[in-house]
């Protein structure tokens, strides 16, 4: 879990959250390095360091609706420590620090990625419409700094880029099943990435298509 003396990290955190999402030409729900110390001083947040020190991944906690939703936020590694299996591991640990803290609330996220996607479903996660999420005014505030608002706002906030996922600690386990993700989903990356690239292919093709409509008039 991240303490207070991590905020030196703060600022190296979020330039990683920015630069990554440009690399990757998605999205992101900018935070300050202010809001990621605030985390950290709240105990909401897990960061990775190695052994002398350097950062090398992060996550944190937002509560929404009165604590109603919970989202496991910024999920974030370091270039030079992907692909070992890290993102996992500290999805794993924001995911028991959130059940921890929040044992009633629902846990949902949105992305684009579908690593992430793929270690939600590993957590119990299914995929939702956005009418399952928070409906708190804060929460999709955060979403305005991010390049795809305009559709997300096209869309009346029940559609966008991102897929929904969310844990629910109510839910049974028949039900969770029936709604899960396919088995093959669960062992083959590549059909949660084709899932991915359909959608933003589709979302971004019919809002070219209202804009060149627009443009008419």
């Amino acid at each position: 879990m991240a303490e207070p003396y991590h905020k030196k990290y703060a600022t190296i955190i979020t330039d990683e959250m920015e630069n990554s999402a440009k690399a990757r030409g998605t999205g992101i729900a900018k935070r300050s390095p202010a809001y990621i110390e605030t985390k950290m001083d709240e105990g909401k947040a897990v960061i990775a360091l190695t052994q002398d020190g350097t950062w090398a991944g992060f996550c944190y906690i937002e509560a929404w609706g009165h604590g109603k939703y919970v989202a496991n936020s910024g999920l974030i590694v370091a270039p030079e420590f992907r692909k070992y299996g890290l993102a996992r591991m500290i999805k794993q640990e924001i995911f028991k620090l959130s059940r921890k803290k929040y044992p009633d609330s629902k846990i949902f996220g949105l992305t684009t990625g579908a690593a992430v996607m793929k270690i939600n479903s590993g957590l119990g996660y299914i995929p939702v419409s956005y009418a399952d999420l928070t409906d708190d005014n804060e929460f999709w505030k955060g979403c305005q700094s991010c390049v795809n608002y305009e559709i997300l706002m096209s869309k009346n906030r029940q559609n966008c880029l991102c897929t929904a996922m969310l844990y629910d600690p109510e839910a049974k386990k028949n039900h969770v099943e029936e709604l899960a993700l396919r088995k093959d989903f669960k062992k083959e990356i590549k059909l949660f990435d084709r899932w991915v690239r359909l959608k933003k292919y589709v979302m971004l093709k019919i809002n070219k298509s209202k804009a060149s409509v627009f443009s008419i008039f």
